[in-house]
């Protein structure tokens, strides 16, 4: 009778977390499904990515790439915002000794468009002590500026100084559990300790990532041309940021590599292949509208992705979620107008709702690409090949879900410093193993 006493007493004082679990769970199953399954391994049965690539024509014909690139704006993401102002401050000293000297943190105010509806936000850059020019990771975050740097008195979106973290507290607890150590924290020494530089900012500081505002904020930007999808938006501040940062000395303007997480993975794989400036991309976990087939069965889907965050694509998008069949354009191309820049596509196992098996086919598709420009294509061994951070399309597969994980900053790491050999000298995790 005691034993059923202290479990039920057991279980109601912790019932208020168990709640808090299973709502936030019930909240962002939106997006991720939260990966209850593993995803397929099998490659041979699954259909092969079309239409065709035309490898001689998307190396050798600057016209013909244009044209697939208006065919992925007339289809899915609207129009690249060319044109559109961006200008900035001064910077902001926040940290001068960083991790006991390992490095300075600071804060640049970044601002794209004109008049009154110009967007601003609170690019944080961190730089190693080391001497440079150092390769710079530039990363969008879902989580304020206070999360991502909790304890910095960098800027909150309200424009007051940070005073405490969102992730606090039981919701932190959980957001974490599910979503990773890393999706809102920035492992900021491991990338001081491997000499690279790291810069990010909140993607809804730009443009908000809500279906109405978002359209009006994108519309009242006041350039030439206005973004009509928060994926392409998102993208241009990527190149914002890398156009700011490629002027300073002890970044290497040769050596700035996008890494996004998720929504933010298919916006650095758009600034990829829209600015020609961005040197390697990161889109981990990108899934539809990225790095994943539009045509595929499994998993999320193009068109629920596209019913439940409309504002991501462009409008006409709607018009071909019926006949997928039928697109002109697919994502082993998208993959394939980056060459020859390096590209690495992270992959959970379980995050079947991003549907990583037709992630690797696009991949595969989009091989021919690098091998026909002397870069490293994947490997043969399936999707359970081994990492290897050298290759120019680069495939990382762990167990687990849609999250950012440990094992995954390691990954990173090994892929910025195989191709941009300035990154120092110490070796992650991943390749120590190797």
């Amino acid at each position: 009778m005691l034993s059923v006493f202290r479990a039920c007493v057991w279980f109601l004082v912790r019932l208020p977390l168990i709640l808090l679990i299973f709502v936030t769970a019930l909240v962002m199953s939106s997006c991720t499904m939260l990966g209850l399954n593993y995803a397929s391994l099998e490659t041979a049965n699954k259909p092969v990515p079309k239409p065709e690539i035309n490898v001689a024509a998307m190396l050798g014909d600057d016209a013909y790439r244009g044209q697939m690139m208006e065919r992925f704006e007339a289809v899915l993401y609207g129009p690249w915002p060319e044109g559109l102002p961006v200008s900035w401050g001064e910077s902001r000293l926040v940290d001068a000794s960083l991790f006991g000297g390992k490095g300075r943190l600071e804060e640049i105010p970044v601002t794209i468009g004109q008049g009154d509806g110009a967007s601003l936000f609170h690019l944080v850059v961190a730089t190693p002590a080391a001497p440079g020019p150092h390769p710079v990771i530039i990363s969008q975050t879902f989580s304020s500026n206070c999360a991502a740097f909790p304890g910095y008195p960098v800027t909150a979106t309200d424009d007051t100084i940070c005073d405490g973290s969102e992730m606090e507290g039981a919701f932190g607890f959980v957001a974490t559990q599910i979503f990773g150590t890393y999706i809102a924290k920035v492992p900021l020494e491991r990338f001081m300790d491997a000499g690279i530089a790291y810069a990010s900012f909140y993607g809804s500081d730009f443009v908000p990532d809500r279906r109405a505002e978002a359209r009006d904020v994108m519309a009242n930007l006041g350039g030439p041309v206005a973004p009509t999808s928060t994926l392409m938006a998102w993208a241009y501040a990527y190149s914002a940021a890398s156009q700011i940062l490629e002027t300073r000395a002890d970044i290497d303007p040769d050596g700035t590599v996008l890494l996004g997480h998720s929504r933010f993975g298919k916006a650095a794989l758009l600034a990829g292949v829209w600015d020609n400036r961005i040197d390697g991309v990161i889109a981990h976990q990108a899934g539809f509208a990225g790095a994943s087939l539009s045509r595929s069965q499994t998993g999320e889907g193009l068109k629920r992705m596209g019913e439940s965050y409309p504002h991501w694509l462009a409008p006409q998008a709607r018009d071909w979620f019926d006949r997928m069949d039928e697109l002109p354009v697919d994502q082993h191309q998208l993959l394939g107008l980056l060459a020859p820049t390096p590209v690495l596509l992270g992959n959970g196992r379980r995050d079947v709702w991003s549907d990583p098996n037709s992630s690797f086919r696009a991949a595969q598709a989009a091989s021919s690409l690098y091998e026909a420009v002397g870069m490293t294509g994947l490997p043969d061994g399936g999707m359970k090949q081994d990492f290897d951070p050298d290759a120019g399309i680069a495939w990382w597969l762990r167990p687990g879900g849609h999250s950012v994980v440990s094992e995954d900053i390691d990954t990173f790491i090994a892929f910025v410093q195989a191709h941009f050999s300035d990154a120092g000298n110490n070796q992650s995790a991943v390749q120590a193993a190797e």
